[in-house]
């Protein structure tokens, strides 16, 4: 196999040496102390921490000295607490998707909006994308950061960009063979969709000029991208990102697909034990705590994401010097206990996307039997398994109930469906449905 090229935005910035990308985080970590001290909300716990001027910060290691900040920390700030800048120059507001009561608000000055787009633009160009392509944008737009920011960034790269949101799947498929579309943006669950759809219109892959996917806003497996890859004959991308950081583009996977990139430069990232908030082993799992460089609006310190993934210690092919984070593995605030057991949805997820003649589409029901948690997992299967003998699809529902009991030690009920049967989310797909009274 011919060895790829490596696309850049901007090569210095990206291969920078290790002591100048820790120079660059340093110096604007001061900066960003600088706007969190013009906060109501945190002033009085930087002073408290003995943070009371950015001259405090003299390198990385001080950074522990930052208290962290939580969603509940967002929200009890609710509307400006953590405004640092004059209502008059903010022109963007974004929330967290998501989110009931209170929401939690984004401000952004039209600077801090540039640089989410420059940042997102750099991602888009790490992944191959180019000024020629047509970008086909099937994010929610609105309050939700995921399709406008991802929007600017394409547009800033020079592509073709047509924002059709989420939803009405067959104009989706007009726009793409009528425009030659050749990138999408959704989430890994709606690309399953597309592809029932482009069957069930009876589109071949001739019909359409379609070469890469970009996905986001749900945690899925490698099982499920290689699903997507193989059903839709293209290359999909994981994109990381969160509205609390400026949407999409915090980390990208470059042309290699072997982990996402954080830019360093832009954020500061740890991986921290979610219990004794230390750092984590090199390459082990923890909770990502993030501190954004690049905002002035609305500066955030020590994130508490509370995603769960570890730092890839081996240097990347494509020569980038910022560090990479593996796939997901769950959230803590996910992660399901079932009879004293802990189990992160995403396990029950790589079980079942890896059998052949499982569908894309499941959904996880925890309830009580009794004094005891009772774990469901329905799942559909794909046409041609349904059409089979019923002793293979009995076989296959024991399978996979033994392959799940061995991973998680959990006995499931193990639920075969038919396929199109379960609910198909047009935003972020819901698989989990915990109906255990509430304590």
């Amino acid at each position: 196999m011919a060895e790829r090229s490596v696309p850049f935005r901007d090569k210095a910035i990206e291969t920078a040496p290790r002591p100048e990308i820790e120079k660059i985080q340093t110096a604007a970590l001061r900066t960003q102390i600088a706007q969190a001290l013009k906060t109501p909300f945190y002033r009085p716990r930087l002073e408290e921490a003995g943070l009371s001027s950015p001259d405090e910060i003299r390198s990385l290691a001080d950074l522990s000295r930052i208290p962290f900040t939580s969603k509940g920390d967002l929200r009890e700030a609710y509307p400006f607490g953590l405004l640092a800048v004059p209502k008059d120059q903010v022109v963007r507001v974004h929330a967290s998707s998501g989110t009931t009561g209170t929401p939690t608000v984004i401000y952004l000055t039209q600077k801090d909006l540039d640089l989410a787009s420059d940042t997102m633009a750099r991602c888009l160009t790490a992944a191959g994308a180019t000024s020629g392509d047509v970008v086909q944008n099937m994010m929610t737009y609105g309050l939700f950061t995921g399709g406008l920011c991802f929007h600017y960034g394409a547009e800033l790269l020079g592509a073709m960009v047509i924002p059709t949101s989420a939803g009405n799947t067959l104009r989706q498929l007009k726009f793409m063979k009528d425009f030659g579309t050749t990138m999408v943006h959704a989430t890994p669950s709606y690309l399953l969709h597309l592809h029932q759809a482009i069957a069930d219109e009876g589109y071949s892959r001739g019909d359409l000029r379609l070469r890469m996917a970009v996905t986001g806003a749900e945690p899925h497996s490698e099982e499920l991208r290689l699903k997507i890859q193989d059903k839709l004959g293209i290359e999909v991308y994981n994109c990381y990102g969160m509205s609390e950081m400026n949407g999409p583009g915090v980390a990208f996977e470059c042309v290699h697909r072997a982990g996402m990139h954080v830019w360093e430069d832009r954020y500061i990232a740890e991986i921290l034990d979610p219990d004794t908030l230390l750092p984590v082993p090199e390459g082990e799992i923890g909770e990502l705590v993030l501190t954004i460089l690049c905002r002035d609006a609305m500066p955030l310190l020590r994130y508490r994401t509370r995603d769960l993934t570890r730092f890839i210690p081996e240097p990347c092919a494509c020569g980038r010097t910022h560090r990479r984070i593996a796939r997901f593995t769950g959230r803590t605030d996910d992660m399901l206990i079932i009879n004293g057991v802990n189990v992160f949805p995403s396990q029950i997820e790589e079980v079942l996307l890896r059998t052949k003649g499982v569908g894309a589409n499941y959904f996880i029901i925890v309830d009580k039997d009794g004094v005891l948690d009772k774990l469901t997992v329905q799942v559909e299967i794909t046409p041609e398994m349904f059409a089979d003998d019923s002793r293979v699809i009995n076989a296959l529902r024991e399978r996979l109930k033994s392959e799940l009991q061995a991973l998680i030690t959990i006995n499931p009920v193990l639920e075969i469906k038919q396929p199109g049967s379960l609910p198909v989310s047009e935003g972020k797909a819901k698989r989990v449905s915990d109906l255990r009274p509430k304590e």
